[in-house]
């Protein structure tokens, strides 16, 4: 299975990203982007992404309020201290 992460939200400024921008790991080794890849957000992304594509985000509490099978992280940077942007992250798995 890949995974498509969508940048869902931005509080405050992102440098990198624009809500919507999105990258993809393909067989859970290979990242494939049209856009730049923040290695913050990507450091939120790796405790999560093989166990992702392989079992459901609620077994991870990642699951979101409306659409279960959508999981949810976020970069960690601290916008309110860094003049930066916290950015969402929607993780959908694909075939």
């Amino acid at each position: 299975m890949d995974l498509v992460i969508t940048v869902k939200e931005i509080n405050g400024h992102c440098p990198t990203y624009k809500t919507g921008d999105s990258f993809t790991l393909k067989a859970g080794y290979q990242l494939v982007s049209d856009t730049a890849v923040c290695m913050h957000g990507l450091a939120s992304l790796m405790p999560y992404y093989n166990a992702l594509r392989v079992s459901e985000p609620s077994q991870w509490g990642l699951d979101g309020k409306e659409d279960k099978t959508k999981a949810y992280i976020h970069c960690p940077d601290p916008c309110e201290y860094t003049r930066g942007g916290t950015v969402i992250f929607e993780i959908t798995k694909i075939k």
